[in-house]
């Protein structure tokens, strides 16, 4: 579960940058105190310029004093919470109605993907990446040995309801993922380590669908036909940033080129859409695909012949 701290910081986020009109700390105390996170306690002025130093340090956000208009407060980056994808996440997820009302009328017909596991070292790890700090991680990926590794945290993603933590493992001497979920026990250390100025964890995943990134993986164009009403699916939710439409037929098909590095989670997306898809190139990208989808076939032949 977030940590008080975090939700206290997000409803202050959301009701500042949300507001009607401009909020004195009186006015913000007021909304708090009929909000359903009273409960935590109050909102001291010290308590208040702490969230706010807080906000700036977490999410690069600045809550501003305008004296002129009787000290209200405001967002004076607001371009800076919008390209903050960790904040919009937090935002959309945790942010209420003021009208606390409303909020306990609706709170249970307003459902969210939930992520099952993995959140017991989430407020760690944030911290970590806020801190520069190292961290010895006891690990065990699904498909090998426990392991103690000292990670470099650079950056979190979320990706099929599991959150990813990306950063520099010691032990491997490289940049890789380790899935939360995963995470047996977090030890957190006071050994700092600096944050790669060229390093930019979006553009780190600009030619992949999902999380796998490898120097070994060639960014190709691949190039698909889709059948029917997924290809309007596929319209409003792209496959991938780089997704173009070349050629279509009305009702029928339409056809998406990328350029991509052809993984394992790509793959797993477009075997996802079943007979709605057909890939056209690269040509023995489409074989592995049809081998794949035979050899599914061929499973449930021959289970159905033991049957």
């Amino acid at each position: 579960m977030i940590s008080k701290t975090y939700l206290r910081y997000i409803w202050l986020l959301d009701t500042i940058s949300n507001a009607r009109f401009p909020l004195t700390y009186e006015d913000i105390v007021k909304i708090w105190q009929s909000s359903p996170y009273a409960y935590m306690g109050g909102l001291p002025i010290r308590t208040f310029h702490e969230h706010r130093k807080g906000i700036e340090e977490m999410f690069g956000v600045i809550i501003a004093c305008e004296k002129s208009t009787f000290c209200t407060y405001y967002i004076k980056n607001p371009e800076v919470l919008k390209q903050n994808p960790y904040a919009q996440l937090l935002l959309r997820k945790y942010s209420v109605p003021q009208d606390f009302t409303t909020f306990s009328m609706m709170r249970d017909r307003i459902i969210l993907e939930e992520i099952p596991h993995g959140t017991a070292y989430f407020d760690f790890v944030v911290e970590s990446m806020r801190t520069n700090t190292e961290l010895t991680i006891d690990y065990q990926p699904y498909d090998g040995y426990r392991e103690t590794l000292t990670m470099q945290p650079y950056s979190m993603k979320v990706y099929n309801r599991r959150w990813y933590v990306l950063g520099f493992i010691r032990e491997k001497n490289s940049i890789r993922h380790l899935a939360l979920e995963r995470f047996l026990d977090l030890h957190t250390t006071q050994t700092k380590f600096e944050f790669p100025k060229d390093f930019e964890p979006r553009k780190f995943y600009d030619n992949v669908v999902g999380i796998y990134v490898s120097e070994e993986l060639p960014v190709v164009k691949l190039k698909i036909r889709v059948y029917g009403v997924q290809m309007e699916y596929m319209r409003m939710l792209p496959l991938h940033k780089s997704q173009c439409e070349v050629n279509s037929r009305y009702g029928e098909f339409a056809e998406f080129t990328y350029r991509v590095c052809l993984t394992p989670e790509l793959k797993s997306n477009i075997l996802a859409l079943g007979p709605d898809v057909e890939v056209l190139e690269p040509l023995d990208y489409r074989e592995e695909i049809m081998s794949q989808i035979k050899a599914s076939l061929d499973r449930y032949v021959k289970n159905s012949r033991d049957n």
